[in-house]
């Protein structure tokens, strides 16, 4: 079974490789960045199964809803998740799938195995 490819954006420098390598070691192949204004670039220069966007923070649905649209607007296909805790996803409805971080590995690998449809 080919692995499922994953684009991961978290603005977190300390829980990125983390969730990475979580993914990783779960069997899938994970490009990630940092920045959101890496996203469109990344997204045109390969094919992923799914985009998880982790919102940490009300302050950031914003950035994350406008990517999430750009995403939907341009590849109207692209499987889109946010990864955030409770209260923001109920302050959002842009992604098609929400994995809350109340923060279980195991939970958080079967959530991301859910949304890439695997």
């Amino acid at each position: 079974m080919d692995r499922q490819a994953i684009l991961h954006l978290c603005s977190r420098e300390n829980l990125r490789p983390l969730r990475d390598k979580i993914l990783s070691i779960s069997g899938f192949e994970v490009d990630s960045t940092l920045t959101p204004d890496d996203v469109p670039q990344m997204l045109a220069s390969r094919r992923y199964d799914l985009v998880l966007l982790d919102i940490e923070g009300e302050e950031k649905i914003p950035m994350a809803e406008r990517l999430c649209s750009q995403i939907k607007k341009e590849l109207p296909e692209q499987k889109v998740a946010f990864v955030c805790n409770s209260r923001v996803a109920m302050l959002t409805d842009c992604a098609d799938e929400v994995l809350h971080t109340e923060f279980d590995p195991a939970a958080f690998v079967k959530g991301v195995r859910e949304a890439a449809g695997r």
